[in-house]
């Protein structure tokens, strides 16, 4: 996200008081209180929020189509910034008029609007749609009560890209731990070239160095969320993670969520990259590679065609302190629910039929992305990139599931704090500075 959320809206998304919480009421005043109810969704006019552009036109498509056939009625799809994304929820979830019927949302956003009452329950459909086969993680932050309001929409995880050419220069090896991994990227820096790219406020990838070492950002203590910052485990994270990016990335320390396959590639003109080696979701693998050529979209955006090369690039998961073992990484992806204020239920259902049906989950993994359904991660395929993939996945983790996490993220905490980090500052007296304004907060 690029855009610093104000405490006004985000205490108006935890504050959310609407038809369809946890032992609320039926929502948006359907006569449809559970299952699925085809009849009533003829005709109905729907629309679908997804974020950013990670959704591909072709499944856009096909949810079009095929909400078209079943209902008779139209599926608009409309696309919001992950930047104001939170604002947006907020303001228009509230709002019988303007609520998008179903939405995407981040995953770490889950435990705020479901919590809050923002979504429908999904529990009398949650078998239907996948039930013990999807995602459990993911499922987990969106239940409230043991009754499903948000459910997992797909997941990418984070793993390494690097150049071989570069690594295979400099004599190196994919290490096996991830104490060699810090010393090797060490030896690859130059004035010129990150030996690891990585921004000083991207807390989202630097949290690895947390998790690795058994830290935590955050646990629960009885009914209460503590931040854990100043734990020791969470200490030699962060101690590593600073060693790191003053040693290892030429990344300014203001920098959170970036473009890192950027700093990786050779530009159009052939110039050298600046990066040898950085870590990002699985489908960045995408805009990595040899430049081919440049297209132009009919709005005007301009784009590049990069083509991976085997004997240029290559991936690893990030390894753990334990040779053999991968690091637990940030889970990436989205969940997705139904507006409790919709006045639309039916049709939305019908819309979350499609979006877990075998087909829908089937394309999510022939387009890279993670399907919210396990039993498709097949679809994924099995070459490197799938397989870095899945194996990163297997041992990812999802930020606290606190009431206040959205707020945590939207007031830009973490990348404050990362950031002062990164620019060498004492962290036990940070951690100790920011578990305070945490705490303020987290719990909603």
């Amino acid at each position: 996200m690029k855009k610093t959320l104000g405490a006004v809206a985000l205490i108006g998304a935890s504050a959310l008081v609407l038809a369809g919480c946890a032992g609320g009421t039926t929502p948006g005043g359907s006569d449809d209180a559970s299952g699925f109810d085809p009849d009533g969704a003829k005709d109905q006019d729907i629309t679908f929020w997804v974020m950013g552009g990670d959704t591909p036109d072709e499944l856009r498509e096909y949810l079009k189509d095929e909400y078209s056939e079943a209902t008779g009625g139209t599926l608009t799809i409309e696309e919001q910034s992950w930047g104001d994304a939170l604002t947006k929820l907020a303001n228009q979830l509230p709002d019988a008029k303007n609520t998008p019927d179903v939405t995407e949302i981040g995953n770490t956003w889950s435990p705020t609007f479901t919590t809050s009452g923002a979504f429908s329950d999904l529990s009398e459909i949650y078998d239907d749609l996948g039930g013990s086969d999807l995602l459990q993680s993911f499922v987990d932050v969106g239940t409230v009560d043991g009754a499903q309001y948000a459910l997992p929409y797909y997941f990418g995880s984070r793993y390494i890209t690097y150049r071989k050419d570069i690594w295979e220069a400099a004599g190196l090896e994919v290490p096996t731990t991830l104490e060699e991994f810090n010393e090797d990227i060490k030896t690859l820096r130059t004035a010129d070239q990150s030996g690891f790219y990585i921004g000083g406020e991207d807390w989202r990838n630097g949290v690895s160095w947390i998790f690795a070492n058994g830290g935590e950002l955050a646990t629960k203590d009885g009914d209460t969320w503590v931040s854990t910052l100043s734990d020791e485990k969470t200490i030699t994270g962060l101690e590593q993670f600073q060693d790191l990016f003053t040693k290892a990335s030429n990344a300014p320390a203001t920098e959170d969520d970036s473009t890192p396959w950027v700093n990786i590639n050779n530009d159009k003109n052939g110039n050298p990259p600046t990066a040898a080696t950085i870590i990002a979701p699985g489908w960045a693998h995408w805009s990595i590679g040899d430049f081919v050529e440049e297209k132009t979209a009919d709005d005007g955006t301009v784009s590049e065609v990069r083509e991976w090369n085997d004997d240029t690039f290559g991936v690893f998961p990030l390894p753990g302190t334990t040779a053999g073992e991968a690091a637990p990484v940030f889970a990436g992806g989205s969940n997705i629910g139904i507006s409790a204020k919709s006045e639309k239920q039916a049709g939305a259902k019908e819309l979350m039929r499609i979006i877990f049906s075998d087909e829908y989950q089937q394309m999510l993994g022939e387009n890279g992305l993670g399907p919210a359904n396990t039993k498709f991660v097949d679809s994924l395929g099995d070459d490197i990139f799938a397989t870095a993939l899945i194996d990163s996945a297997l041992n990812s983790k999802l930020t606290p599931a606190a009431p206040g996490w959205a707020a945590v993220e939207g007031q830009k905490i973490l990348e404050e704090f990362f950031g002062k980090v990164a620019a060498g500052g004492d962290i036990p007296e940070l951690a100790a500075e920011y578990d305070e304004k945490i705490d303020a907060i987290i719990n909603g």
